[in-house]
């Protein structure tokens, strides 16, 4: 901690203590060692703090429980009708959360409630400004839900939420400078770092990946807009292809992998080149030291690396791509999860002696 921060030994000490005396933080003697003076301390984060995540899609609602630690407690994802609307998502999720309460360990304490939501978000105030493909415009999501469950409620954009996991956690943790590309099936989003810091815009609406213009294509995306990025690569359109209702990220995987279908094997390639050449785009803006892929783009990826990386040097200047590293995302289904962890463990670790947490 001490060559991390640049503080010294005493006042991390003191530090330290405060924080495990408000139960953030364990600390446990390391193994004796032969050196002169005091035993090092091993620092953790306590498990018996935890925030819920809510993650509201087209299909399905997922709810999660995440110590402070890091370790995912528990996760359940209901299925949901078709395009449900925001008061059924948070009836599902509240619900949800109190069966989640009740399990709870006893002596455990909650932050709150972090939700990643598709769409244009207001973090502010926790509205959804516009959710395309849920249908949800201007839905003050966060108030209800906190109206629901009697705890704070933070709300931020999935994809922003994505990167910030992968940044903090993942394959991105480390890099100064990232583009992440997240589709699921609200779309395409995304986030960038910048000299080690999450690129918001004036009004925190940034990372609107999916909408750069890649093709001259009629065909629109969940925006209305031609010829992007999320037109042309839709997870709704590999679903089609292999007669899917619903599936997990998982379950699509298994399908790209396994098809022998010409067909859906051509399919396949046309969202790759369309992927590199959006990625292609993002390396000139961007300049990135690595592109994180989230969600189904993680399949594509996998299903012709070559492909994909030999489109992208086509694309894209060769200064800005010489070094560019694309990868996949290190944190898999629970990349959302910790994302939307992350922003009510983010309230109380800015103010840890005055945030006021909620017995289960």
């Amino acid at each position: 901690i001490t060559a991390t921060t640049g503080l010294n030994r005493s006042t991390v000490s003191d530090l330290v203590s405060e924080l495990a005396e408000l139960g953030l933080l364990a600390e446990k003697e390391t193994a004796a060692s032969t050196g002169v003076g005091r035993p090092s301390l091993a620092v953790t984060a306590t498990d018996n703090i935890v925030a819920f995540s809510v993650n509201p899609e087209i299909d399905a609602t997922t709810v999660s429980a995440v110590a402070l630690s890091g370790r995912v407690v528990t996760k359940e994802r209901r299925l949901m009708r078709s395009h449900p609307t925001a008061d059924n998502a948070i009836a599902v999720a509240s619900e949800m959360i109190a069966k989640m309460r009740k399990e709870l360990e006893p002596g455990t304490r909650i932050v709150g409630v972090g939700v990643s939501a598709p769409g244009q978000v207001r973090s502010s105030d926790g509205v959804i400004r516009f959710g395309p493909q849920l249908g949800w415009v201007e839905s003050a999501f966060a108030a209800a839900l906190s109206q629901e469950t009697g705890l704070p409620v933070y709300l931020g954009n999935d994809a922003s939420l994505g990167c910030i996991a992968e940044a903090r956690f993942g394959a991105a943790k480390g890099i100064n400078d990232a583009v992440f590309l997240f589709a699921g099936s609200g779309g395409i989003g995304g986030g960038v770092i910048s000299d080690g810091r999450t690129v918001s815009g004036a009004a925190g609406y940034a990372g609107e990946l999916g909408h750069i213009r890649v093709s001259s294509s009629k065909q629109v995306d969940y925006s209305g807009f031609p010829g992007t990025l999320e037109a042309l690569v839709r997870r709704n359109d590999l679903l089609d292809m292999f007669k899917l209702y619903v599936a997990t990220d998982e379950e699509l995987d298994a399908e790209i992998r396994s098809t022998e279908s010409t067909k859906a094997k051509r399919l396949i390639e046309d969202q790759i080149d369309s992927l590199a050449d959006g990625i292609s785009t993002l390396v000139n803006i961007f300049n990135p030291e690595v592109v994180v892929l989230g969600g189904f783009l993680t399949s594509l990826f996998d299903f012709a690396p070559e492909n994909l990386i030999t489109q992208l040097k086509k694309g894209s200047l060769a200064a800005a791509s010489e070094r560019v590293v694309v990868r996949k995302g290190a944190l898999g289904s629970n990349l959302l999860v910790l994302g939307a962890a992350e922003l009510p463990f983010e309230a109380l670790i800015n103010a840890p002696s005055s945030f006021s947490l909620t017995d289960a």
